[in-house]
């Protein structure tokens, strides 16, 4: 007989799902997370669950915020069940499944007023975000960009705030005002230096409003930098029905994902922290080797692979490892044009972690798709791939490999596969980068002029001429054959 996940169902479960092994009603409020989606719910959540089940750290519950209208849905979702989620983990030869229940209270998605009072009320001590990369108001040049039109309006309006950091920023007034300490402000989106990026997002909106103020949250507040790391793929309504037949759980916001997770934080947390350690987390003085090892191989795979497997029509990543041409190039471009260019991380082998990689996308069972990690590439190219074009042009190393990344993207903007089909392309720019990409084929540097992705790289005439050489070989011959001909320099 299935259950509907519910605090009071809890006991009902079948045996084999795990469930909290704490008293849910013992936890307290300690953290508040702006982005209550997948990753977090599969990750710095999990992690919470974790301590909890120890007994430990039972005084930093969460409680979600979010500013999205997209996020009410979730929300609804989740408060219908007790706030409670089913993390499914899958792995080539096994699949668990458990009920986590580290979250308190899930605010109203928009309600600044109430976001802003938790923010202000001294038991939130951690303040995290999980946004996207897309969500950080970052310029061309790869800094907080304060006249975006979401930030000048919070800049006006500090006290009536409506982004993630006017939010933040007015929680710390308040806080400030009434004598209580800063919270820590702990970014768990994949940028890199993401702490760094935050203070510069939460201190450049109050900046505009009073830079005395900013200067404070400069000096005052912490911004510990981390990387994180679990495939976590959007759920699909297939998976809550097979949650249902193969576990017995009624659950309308399970996580699907991988086994593997990791979390490397710097240790920066002037009011406290739960213990993560002890649910397998890694403190360290400076998480930039782990965060540039991370983005550049793993998220730098993901960003090469994607469009060269969409325009030939694979639909899961797994099948995408699966084509030997494929997995070919991402081993040839990680070999020779990646990993030069990722700086010694200690107690880590680079070969490894490249083939610990491989083995995570080749997973057929977490059913990660193709066209998630061709979402928003507009965002995510500027962050993955073109700093390893810079570092291979300063260098005047070979970067054929990652010219032909951009030429594929280019050609898959085109809106249509190799057969015809149209492709599920999602990204917030498109409207500016598909008329470029178009243009392209006749003018280069339209695409490569794209500021906000390639910065000056237009100016760059050697990468220019590659970039159309690839893009022109693409459209002559294919794909296939563009990979063919990489593979064979």
């Amino acid at each position: 007989m299935s259950v509907k996940l519910s605090n009071a169902t809890l006991s009902s479960l079948p045996e084999t799902v795990n469930r909290p092994a704490y008293d849910r009603s013992q936890l307290r409020p300690g953290i508040l997370h702006f982005g209550v989606g997948n990753f977090h719910r599969a990750h710095q959540a999990l992690y919470l669950d974790d301590l909890f089940n120890q007994g430990e750290a039972l005084d930093w519950g969460i409680v979600g915020a979010g500013v999205l209208p997209s996020e009410a849905a979730m929300r609804d979702r989740l408060v219908a069940q007790d706030l409670l989620t089913t993390v499914v983990e899958q792995d080539n030869n096994h699949t668990s499944a458990r009920v986590i229940g580290p979250m308190v209270e899930y605010l109203p998605v928009g309600d600044g007023e109430a976001i802003i009072a938790k923010l202000a009320d001294p038991a939130i001590r951690i303040v995290s975000l999980t946004i996207t990369e897309g969500g950080y108001f970052i310029d061309s040049t790869g800094h907080f960009d304060p006249a975006h039109p979401a930030i000048a309006a919070d800049g006006a309006n500090p006290d009536k705030p409506s982004t993630v950091f006017g939010l933040i920023a007015a929680g710390l007034k308040r806080r400030r005002a009434d004598g209580v300490a800063p919270f820590s402000i702990m970014c768990c989106d994949n940028i890199p230096h993401n702490g760094k990026v935050t203070r510069d997002a939460v201190a450049g909106v109050a900046q505009l409003s009073d830079p005395d103020f900013a200067n404070w949250i400069r000096s005052k507040v912490a911004f510990p930098n981390s990387m994180v790391d679990r495939i976590t793929p959007a759920t699909i309504p297939a998976q809550i029905e097979a949650l249902e037949t193969e576990f017995g759980v009624v659950d309308q916001a399970p996580v699907y994902c991988e086994e593997f997770r990791q979390w490397v934080i710097e240790d920066t947390f002037p009011t406290g922290r739960p213990a993560f350690e002890k649910a397998g987390v890694t403190f360290v003085e400076d998480v930039a080797p782990y965060e540039n090892m991370k983005i550049r191989i793993l998220n730098g795979s993901h960003a090469a692979i994607a469009y060269p497997a969409i325009l030939l029509d694979i639909h899961f990543v797994h099948d995408a490892m699966a084509h030997p041409l494929i997995e070919a190039f991402l081993e040839k471009l990680n070999k020779e044009e990646i990993i030069p260019f990722v700086p010694p991380v200690p107690g880590v082998v680079l070969e490894d972690y490249r083939k610990l990689i491989v083995r995570r996308f080749a997973n057929p069972k977490v059913g990660d798709t193709v066209a998630r990690l061709a979402l928003d590439g507009s965002n995510r190219q500027p962050k993955f791939i073109v700093p390893l074009i810079r570092d291979g042009l300063a260098a005047g190393h070979d970067i054929s490999g990652l010219a032909l990344v951009s030429a594929l993207w280019c050609r898959a903007l085109a809106g249509q596969s190799e057969t015809g089909r149209d492709m599920p392309l999602v990204d917030p720019n498109m409207d500016k980068i598909r008329p470029a990409a178009q243009a392209a084929s006749d003018d280069p540097k339209a695409f490569i002029g794209l500021s906000d992705v390639y910065g000056d790289l237009v100016h760059h005439e050697a990468f220019v001429a590659l970039f159309a050489q690839k893009l022109r070989f693409i459209r002559e011959h294919g794909v296939e054959a563009a990979l063919k001909d990489y593979l064979k320099a």
